[in-house]
């Protein structure tokens, strides 16, 4: 009844032509406190359950050839990944084909194999600090308070917007000289190994481009940028074996992450689309290399499908 209700009120009530791109990140096997920002594998499941019965969901590239030719079906939407996280294979793909759904997996292919994102390393380093007290003040982050549960999550996440735009080799320095100082090492199974990668492209998932080391593109000079962008397309179709047509900005903001050289560079490397985390929805207006998507953080069915909703009367997000 409640699918019913919510299918009902999608009709009725979503633009016609336009085409919402989901963005997540991990699906966590259970909940974790100290990562309340991901969501767990039941939340996802309900979500993905919400998105079917309401939506016509698309595989990503025949939703922007359907886009480009002004033939959207009704509710269309995408269903994307970012950064390539091992439980993307573990956890979220069996729930993806239990429903039918396609989804895009956009790879930062620097981190297969035991890799760790800088940001990751922060939250995992300071959830296993065994002091309650962390000093930082040699690197000029002040004495830190390491409560249990919340407290160190805010901790982690103060960190992380700190440290977000700094250029990447200091940044690098600073998260291992945080790690060091918390006696803790973050571990190397939260990304996707190769042979993971190379069994979700054949599962009928398509794989995006993410950049190697998923830098802020608009923090380096044009020649290292662009390096970024075809080095990880090379790295992705060899383990593959599949062209990597589509791509994702890292962080996606237009202007403060990426910029309009960038999104040129995508345009002659030979993408047939890119996407950035501008929220809105597209339609034919959009231009394709920066297409928005949109982040659902809703855990309860109803609640989720109104935020689909409402995100869809953004019909024009910032572009540069």
């Amino acid at each position: 009844m409640a699918h019913a209700i919510l299918r009902a009120a999608t009709r009725l009530f979503s633009p016609r032509d336009t085409l919402s791109i989901l963005i997540f990140h991990r699906v966590l096997a259970r909940p974790d406190s100290f990562n309340p920002d991901e969501i767990d594998a039941a939340v996802f499941e309900r979500q993905i359950q919400t998105l079917a019965s309401c939506y016509t969901v698309l595989p990503l590239h025949e939703a922007v050839d359907a886009l480009l030719a002004n033939r959207l079906p009704p509710r269309a939407a995408a269903v994307t990944f970012d950064d390539g996280y091992a439980d993307n294979a573990e956890v979220a793909l069996p729930i993806l084909q239990r429903h039918g759904v396609h989804a895009t997996f956009f790879v930062a292919s620097a981190y297969l194999d035991g890799g760790v994102m800088w940001n990751d390393k922060i939250i995992e380093c300071i959830r296993h600090c065994q002091s309650e007290t962390l000093d930082l003040t040699t690197l000029g982050l002040g004495t830190l308070q390491l409560d249990q549960g919340t407290q160190r999550w805010q901790v982690a996440m103060g960190l992380i917007r700190q440290l977000k735009y700094l250029e990447p080799a200091p940044r690098e320095q600073t998260v291992d000289a945080i790690c060091r100082a918390t006696d803790a090492e973050p571990p190397t199974n939260l990304m996707m190994t190769t042979s993971a990668l190379r069994a979700l492209a054949s599962s009928g998932m398509e794989i995006g481009g993410h950049t190697v080391s998923h830098p802020i593109l608009a923090s380096l000079d044009p020649a290292a940028a662009e390096h970024e962008i075809a080095d990880n397309r090379s790295a992705l179709e060899q383990i593959t074996g599949q062209a990597i047509r589509l791509f994702a900005y890292p962080n996606g903001k237009p202007e403060q992450d990426y910029r309009r050289e960038h999104v040129e560079m995508v345009r002659r490397l030979g993408f047939k689309a890119a996407v950035s985390t501008a929220w809105g929805v597209a339609h034919s207006g959009s231009d394709p290399y920066q297409l928005p998507r949109f982040t659902p953080w809703d855990t309860q069915p109803t609640k989720f499908a109104l935020r689909l909703l409402q995100n869809q009367t953004r019909r024009n997000p910032v572009v540069v």
